[in-house]
């Protein structure tokens, strides 16, 4: 087994191993290959950590790094850094091996002068290479109330006392998000490599609808494209055979969920009155990919 950096040339194997390592794991299918496609020419990348792991002249595993930020509570930015995607191929995980490329990395980056990781992870696993909630260290995720203990939200100081004591709010780069800003180009990306099913399972990150926010559970809630494959994007009572059933504005697809509080209701240990469902679709709506301007 030998970890070295990644070398010119080897660009689209590591792309692949990235994508078989996440295809179908917290959605259906993946997009953290076009993540780190983007990335190498990012500013935030950190070639010094881009790293790959072979095993019998085979490459089974590959991380990367960013440089990131932490936010003051007077909105002063001081230097983070975060790492990820890290890949395993299907074939060699639950073997030790990610523990072992993580580890490696992590002190090639504390010889680099790296202090602080923030990530989002399962602390079941990065647990063992010393992360722990970053909610015990006063670093507070952007996304959740800033007195939560935010249970995938992990830290770790590489360098003891590098905090100082800082209390601050960590937002992930924007690289991280580029499927999402970019969709055509990933898509025209993604039709580069090998066809593969995509599917909804559990254990996945929760899927909404991007058209009325209905949770989506299993490929059969799902709607259908063009050519009757499944769209797992929007659900089968917003979206048949490659088209919207309804045509709508926003604020109408909220008229039309609210009068469904009642079944709603039946899933909430608080209820909610019509118009405070109205309220929180106004503010979730405009997220969604439909809606997004």
């Amino acid at each position: 087994m030998n970890i070295r950096l990644e070398q010119p040339g080897e660009e689209r194997v590591v792309e692949n191993l990235t994508r078989e390592a996440f295809w179908n794991v917290y959605r259906p299918g993946c997009t953290e290959h076009f993540v780190l496609n983007q990335y190498r020419t990012n500013p935030d990348f950190i070639p010094e950590l881009n790293l790959v792991m072979e095993e019998d002249g085979r490459l089974i595993g590959h991380v990367m790094f960013s440089r990131a930020e932490l936010i003051l509570d007077d909105g002063t930015r001081c230097p983070s850094w975060t790492f990820g995607p890290i890949s395993i191929h299907p074939d060699y995980q639950r073997k030790g091996y990610g523990l072992k490329l993580l580890q490696h990395a992590l002190e090639k980056a504390r010889q680099l002068g790296i202090g602080f990781l923030c990530m989002e992870g399962n602390i079941n696993f990065y647990r063992h290479a010393g992360f722990d909630l970053a909610s015990k260290l006063g670093i507070h995720y952007h996304a959740e109330p800033r007195d939560a203990e935010v249970p995938y939200f992990l830290a770790q100081e590489l360098i003891p006392g590098w905090l100082n004591g800082i209390e601050a709010t960590y937002c992930p780069p924007k690289g991280y998000f580029v499927a999402d800003e970019r969709p055509e180009a990933f898509a025209a990306y993604e039709a580069t490599f090998s066809p593969k099913e995509k599917h909804l399972l559990p254990g996945q990150l929760p899927q909404f609808c991007q058209s009325c926010g209905m949770p989506l559970t299993s490929d059969s809630d799902c709607g259908t494209n063009a050519d009757g494959s499944i769209n797992h994007d929007y659900c089968r009572y917003c979206y048949q055979e490659g088209k919207f059933l309804q045509d709508c504005t926003m604020d109408e697809m909220i008229e039309h969920c609210a009068q469904f509080i009642d079944e709603v209701n039946k899933q909430k240990p608080q209820p909610m009155t019509k118009e405070e469902y109205k309220q929180m679709m106004r503010g979730f709506f405009p997220m969604l990919k439909r809606w997004r301007k």
